[in-house]
């Protein structure tokens, strides 16, 4: 006759005692441990629309779609690995979280499973082509500083977000075909795509 092992009998009398080690989940919510991955989360606020979350995403779990005037970003929580790629390199450190969300088990459509955000660009003076989120090129422009101010679309963004520079056409919108622009010297202290900066450099 074998007996149990004494650390066994010992494991056995403490379970009877104090009561299994397993949770009750799903009777009883689980609570992960601080440093749990779960499901990532965008955090509008936070997140200036840069991208590099969408770049790392070793599942591309993360599409990114330029539209006319805005970014659309959108995590698929169902194909998503959660390893934390996406919170590493955000910019911001604070636009793409992960929570310690786990259940995501659901009886409905797959399309359930995801969140979307979008963010506006900025686009060109000249042309309107898209250029930068506009959350973005603001968080840059604080992140330099004075030396925003080397830029002349970064400098001019900035100061309109201060209310301190008119926009282009005082406002009024007025974009051309790209091969019936024509560009002046005043054209290279704008807010201009790189294409129409380098024509406005060798035209003007």
């Amino acid at each position: 006759m074998k007996y149990p092992k004494l650390r066994e009998l010992k494991e056995a009398i403490k379970a009877l005692i104090k009561g299994p080690y397993t949770s009750r989940f799903p009777y009883q919510p689980h609570k992960p441990y601080e440093r749990f991955r779960g499901r990532p989360e965008f955090h509008e606020e936070d997140c200036v629309g840069c991208g590099a979350c969408f770049q790392v995403c070793p599942a591309q779990a993360i599409e990114m779609q330029d539209v006319k005037g805005k970014r659309i970003l959108t995590v698929n929580w169902d194909t998503c690995i959660f390893c934390g790629q996406c919170q590493a390199n955000c910019i911001t450190e604070k636009g793409i979280i992960l929570s310690q969300e786990f259940d995501l088990a659901t009886t409905g459509k797959r399309n359930e499973l995801k969140q979307t955000i979008e963010k506006e660009f900025v686009v060109c003076d000249c042309c309107g082509e898209n250029i930068v989120p506009s959350e973005q090129i603001l968080w840059v422009a604080k992140k330099l500083g004075p030396l925003c101010f080397s830029n002349a679309s970064l400098m001019l963004f900035y100061l309109r977000e201060l209310d301190l520079a008119l926009s282009a056409e005082g406002g009024k919108e007025k974009f051309l075909p790209k091969e019936e622009l024509e560009f002046l010297r005043s054209d290279r202290i704008k807010i201009i795509c790189p294409r129409c900066r380098r024509l406005a450099v060798l035209k003007s």
